[in-house]
């Protein structure tokens, strides 16, 4: 039998992240880009009709409904979830 340690994670960001800091950033860019996809389809829209909506391109759309998270970085999550009228708030707490 192998002595291999198994190493746990809180989230998958923390395993595949380098940094803390890094994990905490991919943590909120998915929780982002997770919400703004949800409003969409709760609105109904096509991936067209969101580009317009969130002042972006289709192809942009479609890379944040298929996850594509290394694509977006948070400035631009919260400039298309300011362009659906959304405020996005930030709550800091003990690690």
């Amino acid at each position: 039998m192998s002595n291999t340690e198994i190493e746990t994670f809180d989230s998958v960001w923390d395993a595949i992240a380098d940094t803390p800091a890094e994990a905490a950033n991919l943590k909120l860019r998915s929780q982002l880009m997770e919400q703004i996809g949800t409003i969409i389809a709760e609105r109904g829209w096509t991936q067209h009709e969101a580009a317009i909506h969130c002042g972006v391109t289709q192809p942009r759309i479609n890379d944040l409904l298929r996850g594509r998270i290394s694509r977006f970085s948070l400035d631009a999550l919260v400039n298309i979830a300011a362009a659906l009228g959304l405020h996005v708030q930030v709550r800091l707490e003990a690690a």
